[in-house]
């Protein structure tokens, strides 16, 4: 029963970070204060999505230890959709905050919007279903 609760506590801080991601992608033209903005809520998410993903997994009866294992197990569960591209999320998550180089926090942006929120978004509403 705990591990039950705590894949739903999971996912309403999950909800919070994406809600608040989604809503700065509705910006056309971000500043630079408000694209450093979408690249943490985008970090944020992901951060708990890899966390919700290895929570459920787990009360699923998976064992889940890193990043990494959560994404494969979920896609191979069929939680995911795309497991590279969340691989792929993984090795960029902390690429912008080492180093501000405005034309990479463009790129990074652009990814955000066409591929990584897509991702977010696909596992948000699977996971929303199974909060029914």
């Amino acid at each position: 029963m705990t591990d039950d609760i705590r894949w739903r506590q999971r996912f309403q801080n999950y909800e919070k970070a994406f809600l608040l991601l989604e809503r700065a992608l509705v910006i056309k033209t971000p500043s630079e204060v408000e694209r450093g903005g979408i690249i943490q809520f985008c970090e944020m998410a992901f951060e708990l999505a890899w966390k919700l993903m290895k929570d459920y997994l787990e009360y699923q009866g998976f064992t889940c230890v890193s990043p990494r294992e959560a994404i494969k197990q979920a896609f191979q569960a069929n939680i995911l959709d795309d497991g590279h591209l969340w691989l792929e999320v993984l090795v960029d998550r902390n690429l912008a905050t080492h180093t501000y180089d405005e034309n990479r926090a463009l790129a990074v942006v652009a990814k955000i919007r066409s591929s990584y929120f897509p991702a977010l978004q696909q596992l948000y509403r699977y996971m929303k279903a199974e909060m029914q």
